[in-house]
């Protein structure tokens, strides 16, 4: 069996999910019974490497696509990761397309996926794989595209008709925390009621944790495994951290691990926010993106947050400077700022009070 992977781009993901199979008890644990994740889920999943590419022109090989999952089934096959127990190929954010179709449901982007992810389900199980999925419980995903709120039912049926495996559910743009718990139940709830396995993977601690402290008893109740932070990168110092928070937080989430129900220590933050007055009640900020390598990343950050708490308190005017002048506007306290950083790269802004 051969599992030096000749392509780097496997080598990336595969490399860290043995992670998944650390700290957990299955003494005295209740996870969801659905019958599935009895061991540690093991597969790749496309953003670490591949981000949210979506530009097939001038990166044909390495754009979130049809052709890029495709490449990938063959390669865990051939490579030895299917032998090891790498089952799942996941697809991450930015497969869909920006609106739903006629009847409500999510679609894939057409041109990226011209045969839609239902022919790329029949063929990764022509492979002996399974197939994974992502959606998000709010209003939109992180990157933008349609959200499942409102839509619970109908996505989770969509995904079903499709043969889709796993669902990697994410917790951008939802309205409120009650929300955000709600959103997560319900789906549990609608995937089952399909009557297809499809294992369900939950952000749902990663995005309690601002607020208060999660309740990891009822999350493992609704959910097989769950992220309890960021994303991981292709660094040891990365794979060091993640280590660190798992054993400082070692009370909290053992006991609730266990057959069915998993922590999944996919972690690290690789975005740097730096911050300097300037006269006039203006503010220098820099957000500096660490990760080496892969495609741009989108980075939203509170608005109200920004120059200590105080620049944009009611609003202010911001303009970016790097990596190229851009006039963006009034933005009021309230509101959230996106901007997008490329490898290695970092967005300088200038905040003026206005």
């Amino acid at each position: 069996m051969k599992l030096l992977s000749r392509d780097p781009r496997l080598i990336c993901e595969l490399a860290f999910r043995p992670l998944a199979l650390v700290f957990w008890s299955i003494l005295g644990a209740k996870a969801l019974n659905n019958g599935l994740a009895r061991t540690p889920t093991m597969g790749w999943l496309h953003w670490e490497r591949f981000m949210c590419n979506l530009d097939c022109q001038e990166e044909p090989d390495a754009c979130i696509s049809e052709q890029l999952f495709m490449q990938m089934a063959e390669l865990m096959v051939s490579d030895g990761w299917k032998d090891a127990g790498y089952e799942y190929l996941c697809i991450d954010d930015c497969w869909m397309a920006p609106e739903r179709d006629s009847k409500g449901r999510l679609q894939a982007d057409p041109q990226r996926f011209p045969n839609g992810i239902q022919h790329l389900a029949n063929y990764v199980h022509s492979k002996g794989l399974k197939l994974g999925i992502y959606a998000d419980v709010g209003n939109k995903t992180c990157a933008g595209f349609p959200g499942s709120f409102g839509y619970y039912d109908t996505d989770a049926q969509t995904f079903a008709d499709w043969g889709v495996d796993l669902l990697k559910f994410d917790g951008c743009h939802c309205d409120s925390v009650t929300s955000l718990a709600d959103g997560y139940k319900y789906m549990s709830l609608a995937l089952n009621r399909t009557g297809r396995s499809i294992v369900y993977s939950c952000e749902w601690p990663l995005y309690l944790k601002p607020f208060h402290k999660p309740n990891y008893t009822d999350i493992q109740y609704y959910c097989n495994h769950w992220r309890n932070f960021d994303d991981v990168y292709d660094s040891w110092e990365s794979i060091k951290n993640i280590l660190a928070w798992t054993t400082t937080n070692q009370k909290e989430i053992v006991d609730v691990a266990g057959p069915g129900g998993w922590n999944d220590p996919d972690m690290e933050n690789n975005i740097e926010v730096w911050e300097r007055p300037l006269s006039n009640l203006a503010w220098a900020v820099a957000v500096r993106n660490l990760q080496e390598i892969g495609g741009p990343r989108f980075y939203s950050i509170q608005v109200a947050s920004l120059g200590h708490g105080i620049a944009c308190h009611p609003g202010c005017i911001i303009t970016q400077l790097l990596p190229e002048k851009v006039k963006l506007g009034f933005y009021e306290w309230t509101v959230t700022l996106k901007t997008r950083i490329n490898p290695s790269g970092t967005v300088l802004l200038r905040l003026d009070h206005n």
